[in-house]
């Protein structure tokens, strides 16, 4: 069987932490008196921490001095963090364990690729991390999706060609990435929004290891 690289992003993908940010998010906007809907968090998707203030200030017309804004994303962070304390197995999302168990089988190099600086605590809290051959995260990288550098440096830790790696994404943003790159987008969500991908299934439910099988052996 040939080798290929499969590298996940991971709010949205493997977890749903998303539904925590947008809290998190929500509850800063709330003290600024901003509406904030879940329309509006869709533009935050796969967007840096500082970025995201920045979206949800213009949405609200507000000018904030530096130090105000220093103050809100240490407690945007320390807000979401705490709703992370409970996380377990059970916040994976469907099917994903399926196909990350029949890719470890078939001896398939996997990589998180990922904003969140807190991809390796998730990882653990959901039992996940053994999976994972290589994380990059927001740690590593210092340009945001859709610059492909996430995933140029998890296929180079999976010592793989960019055309060889495949990625799952949920944001417009991550499937540009991954087509910049050079590798084949997998979207996971609405067609209508990740019209760019490959590939593109609703859920992990949809993907058979039919499909996983296709894709290493093209």
């Amino acid at each position: 069987m040939n080798k290929k690289a499969f590298i996940f992003d991971l709010d949205g993908v493997i977890v749903d932490t998303a539904k925590y940010h947008y809290l998190a998010w929500q509850k800063i906007a709330n003290e600024l008196n901003i509406e904030f809907t879940l329309e509006h968090n869709e533009l935050l998707k796969g967007v840096s921490r500082v970025r995201s203030l920045d979206i949800i200030l213009e949405l609200g017309k507000v000018e904030a001095a530096q130090e105000d804004k220093d103050r809100w994303l240490v407690q945007k962070n320390e807000d979401y963090l705490s709703y992370l304390v409970d996380m377990d197995e059970s916040e994976i999302l469907p099917g994903v364990f399926t196909i990350l168990k029949f890719l470890k089988e078939n001896k398939q190099p996997i990589a998180l690729g990922s904003a969140s600086k807190n991809a390796r605590p998730i990882l653990e809290k959901t039992g996940l991390l053994p999976y994972f051959d290589a994380i990059v995260d927001g740690n590593d990288v210092s340009n945001a999706k859709p610059d492909p550098e996430v995933f140029l440096i998890a296929a180079k830790l999976l010592n793989t060609k960019p055309e060889d790696a495949i990625v799952f994404e949920d944001s417009v943003a991550g499937v540009q990435a991954a087509n910049i790159g050079n590798m084949t987008s997998v979207g996971i969500g609405e067609a209508a929004i990740l019209h760019e991908a490959k590939y593109i299934f609703e859920d992990f439910t949809e993907i058979d290891t039919n499909f996983i099988k296709e894709l290493i052996n093209n």
